[in-house]
């Protein structure tokens, strides 16, 4: 792997220096938690629910490996959501415990961070694989029938439209996703692959709610991937697939003192509406000179 530095790099109390000893307070290690609701993402569905701000959140295998893909919005306001994309270069192509995941402009703030994970530990496989993947994104039907020339209607792009539409969204609010438990990487060609998910019953992936969210969760068709499911070897993965568990937690108050949920990027948005105050050409042919 290359050895160049980030591009993008935390400064020493930004919004990108994570007070971790805030966040270890809240993991169930530390303290008692009150659970709030729980659900099951049936297997080969999507499901979506309330997360209020200030609470904490867990995804968790409860049968066998399954990679579940996951959307979260502003819950006051869905053009606020994840951005797969600026995460990656903020964070991580592959997230973990105190990683953010961070919403779409012109918002750019923190909307969960991860405060625990049990498979933090998996690094990088002999196979350059890594767990909780933002390189790719969702399954649709759209490319299956490009790929196989076959209609498939329960692939996670679906099981999300589905999950949201008690909320008033709709397919164009289906964005980007967090593929948890999902072992991806590059493979010397520079193209994307997918391997079989290492999670087992017990592993889970925990947020803490930065802000009020509306979250979605669709347990993947393909199950584990341990099954291809396109090219020479295809075959329907119905066996490798399970349900995945979600639990929402209150905290104690007294955790929370000094937290407040962060605010939108404080930039004015004049978008070079106002001309520069020195004129940049001639700064630069003097340099030139």
């Amino acid at each position: 792997m290359s050895k160049m530095p980030a591009a993008y790099q935390a400064t020493r109390g930004s919004i990108l220096d994570v007070d971790r000893a805030f966040y270890d307070s809240l993991t169930v290690a530390q303290t008692e938690r009150r659970l709030v609701t729980a659900h099951t993402v049936p297997m080969r569905d999507g499901l979506a629910w309330e997360v209020p701000a200030g609470h904490v959140f867990r995804i968790k295998v409860i049968e066998g490996a399954q990679v579940g893909d996951f959307n979260l919005w502003s819950l006051h306001n869905p053009r606020e959501r994840l951005w797969a994309s600026r995460t990656r270069q903020l964070q991580s192509a592959h997230v973990s415990t105190y990683d953010r995941l961070w919403s779409s402009l012109p918002y750019l703030r923190p909307m969960v961070t991860i405060i625990d994970d049990s498979l933090a530990d998996y690094g990088v496989d002999d196979d350059g694989g890594r767990v909780h993947d933002l390189l790719g994104t969702r399954c649709d039907p759209y490319v299956n029938t490009l790929l196989t020339g076959e209609d498939f209607d329960f692939h996670c792009h679906s099981n999300l439209v589905r999950a949201i539409e008690p909320w008033g969204l709709t397919e164009f609010d289906v964005h980007d996703v967090l593929n948890i438990f999902q072992c991806t990487g590059l493979n010397e060609d520079d193209q994307y692959f997918m391997k079989a998910c290492p999670a087992r019953k017990g592993d889970y992936l925990e947020f803490f709610a930065e802000i009020d969210l509306l979250c979605a969760l669709s347990c993947c068709p393909g199950g584990d991937l341990s099954v291809d499911l396109w090219g020479p070897n295809a075959r329907d993965p119905l066996e490798t697939c399970h349900p995945l568990g979600v639990e929402v937690y209150a905290v104690d108050d007294d955790l929370l003192s000094g937290w407040t949920s962060p605010q939108p990027a404080p930039y004015r948005g004049r978008h070079g509406r106002r001309c520069p105050e020195s004129d940049w050409s001639a700064i630069k042919r003097q340099r030139c000179c």
